[in-house]
């Protein structure tokens, strides 16, 4: 963390916030996932995040870097099936940033990972399920303020299938967008995955969004703020500009 602190510093970004992955293996009463009998492990190893120790790891990076605004933060993994245990954890944790994500879809008695998709399924099924249940997500869930990653497949999608065309799934796409701005929130432009189009931002424009995040979705410290200049073109193709001050998100 300290050193992802360090690289926003030197590629000149004014905040970063720490999303890490909330994720869980066993539900409790009020998790959509129990009540649907589906297998939680969608990989073989998941952690569960240590609260305690990421919120002193946040406040040991604000000391040593009074010159960054570091915020804390969440990525709620399938928060729709999980309404329960999440609620639970983010009401006491006074997280400042909540992602809402989506990384694997029920399938055959389980919540199957989206790589693991590609190989029981032809492609333009995946990415269709996929946005499926990504409205059933928005449409479910009230925890989480953006939504991360939209078209998280797109990653994996097999080069077998041919170039990947937004336009093939504009129908789903514009459902997603429709209801996450129905709501309110904001869409975030992901740079590591390949980058959304200014049409797809349009097209979240026009279904009533008003906002949109900047994400690297970094992992590594060597990636915060990639491509970030990239998605600036991209989002002012689309008409956003940047927000009321420099820490706030860009807008129409």
């Amino acid at each position: 963390m300290a050193r992802s602190c360090e690289q926003a510093l030197a590629a000149g970004v004014p905040a970063v916030a720490f999303t890490d992955h909330l994720d869980f293996t066993d539900w409790t009463e009020g998790d959509q996932i129990g009540a649907s009998n589906l297998d939680p492990h969608r990989y073989d190893r998941m952690h569960v995040l240590d609260v305690t120790g990421y919120l002193a790891a946040v406040d040991d990076c604000r000391q040593r870097y009074p010159d960054l605004r570091i915020l804390s933060g969440v990525e709620i993994g399938e928060a729709h099936m999980w309404a329960a245990s999440a609620g639970r954890l983010v009401a006491r944790s006074g997280f400042e940033r909540i992602l809402g994500s989506l990384h694997a879809i029920p399938s055959n008695g389980r919540l199957t990972a989206a790589d693991e998709l590609f190989r029981q399924l032809p492609a333009d099924e995946v990415m269709r399920r996929y946005l499926g249940e990504l409205l059933r997500l928005v449409e479910g869930s009230d925890l989480f303020q953006v939504l991360a990653h939209l078209d998280f497949p797109r990653r994996m999608w097999p080069w077998t299938a041919g170039p990947y065309d937004e336009r093939t799934f504009e129908p789903e796409y514009r459902a997603v967008l429709g209801a996450l701005a129905a709501s309110d929130r904001v869409l975030e432009v992901n740079t590591k995955s390949p980058m959304v189009s200014a049409e797809l931002v349009r097209w979240w424009r026009e279904a009533g969004g008003k906002a949109v995040s900047f994400g690297s979705d970094a992992h590594q410290p060597w990636r915060v703020g990639d491509k970030f200049k990239l998605a600036v073109d991209v989002v002012e193709a689309a008409g956003f500009r940047a927000g009321r001050d420099r820490f706030d998100f860009w807008r129409i």
